[in-house]
């Protein structure tokens, strides 16, 4: 049912295709409206995944006592005490703050990636081995994916996030963006092994990925436990590899974990709800890149005034 939904809008869409290459790479990325606003150039290595050049970055020489932060969405990332002068050109840390940094093969099959954990920011590349500290790690930053904030100084409010996979992903958000506390929503792919997949590549099965919606939210207003217990409660977490009339791997039930503190949330309630004799197979996994969706895919119920057919509440806590 789904799948010829979409087969629709994609006829009703054939004048994008005209777009020009840069909006389809916008586009693609879906860069988030709550997220810092980027210059070109800090899109170009932050969203792109370019390199700015060497020996050119502000914080490449500083020493000051501080933390670096993504400059994409505030999150903390390094210590000051971890940064060290590799002679590389770029800032050299040898240690991340615990959980702030995701690691991903690169495209070129022989680096590994680093990323910011909660927004996926592009931040360089991590080595192994080359001998500089004790700790034989070297995690190479853009200067451009930071900011610095000195030592004393009050750090930016941080948004968390959240990464929930029940359905079609058009239901899920749908009741995910009503919360009071969720600051924004989107919709994309991950748990999967295939890098910037279409919906048409999810579809096949062949991706791994699900279907799943990344929620920004305040943790001062809502919490993290509040939005678990309403993504069981809108849909039927029971069912393996499918919900209602949506068949497949894609559909699956799934919790994508940032940390350990949302993994240990995640089976609290799990626990709960097998005690109260619910069957569940919801997947709770570790959180790795998301790729956001197609435009059209973007707030589907709420662009097009209708409802979920298969995520109907039920109070199950």
């Amino acid at each position: 049912m789904k799948y010829l939904l979409v087969l629709i809008m994609s006829i009703v869409s054939l004048t994008a295709c005209s777009q020009s290459e840069n909006d389809k790479k916008s586009e693609n990325m879906n860069a988030h409206p709550y997220y810092n606003i980027l210059t070109p150039k800090e899109e170009e290595v932050i969203l792109y995944k370019g390199t700015e050049a060497p020996f050119t970055g502000d914080l490449y020489t500083l020493h000051d006592a501080g933390t670096y932060i993504c400059k994409r969405c505030n999150s903390p990332l390094y210590h000051s005490a971890d940064k060290f002068d590799a002679h590389c050109g770029w800032p050299s840390f040898d240690d991340e703050i615990k959980g702030a940094v995701l690691r991903h093969l690169d495209a070129d099959g022989r680096r590994t990636e680093i990323l910011c954990s909660n927004c996926g920011a592009h931040l360089g590349h991590v080595f192994l081995g080359e001998g500089f500290t004790e700790k034989n790690t070297r995690h190479c930053v853009n200067s451009i994916s930071m900011n610095f904030i000195p030592e004393g100084a009050t750090l930016p409010q941080k948004l968390e996030v959240a990464l929930f996979a029940s359905g079609c992903f058009w239901g899920t958000e749908y009741h995910l963006q009503k919360v009071k506390g969720v600051v924004s929503t989107d919709v994309g792919y991950t748990g999967g092994k295939t890098d910037y997949p279409t919906y048409k590549q999810v579809c096949s099965g062949l991706t791994g990925h699900a279907e799943t919606v990344r929620v920004l939210f305040d943790p001062t207003q809502v919490s993290y436990e509040e939005l678990v217990k309403l993504f069981f409660e809108t849909h039927d977490q029971s069912q393996i590899d499918r919900q209602g009339p949506d068949v497949g791997t894609q559909y699956r039930s799934a919790i994508f974990y940032a940390d350990e503190v949302q993994k240990a949330t995640a089976e609290k309630l799990i626990a709960q709800l097998k005690e109260k004799g619910y069957k569940v197979a919801t997947e709770v996994t570790k959180a790795s890149v998301f790729w956001p969706a197609e435009k059209y895919h973007q707030d589907y119920y709420r662009n097009n005034g209708s409802s979920p057919y298969c995520h109907i509440y039920q109070k199950k806590f």
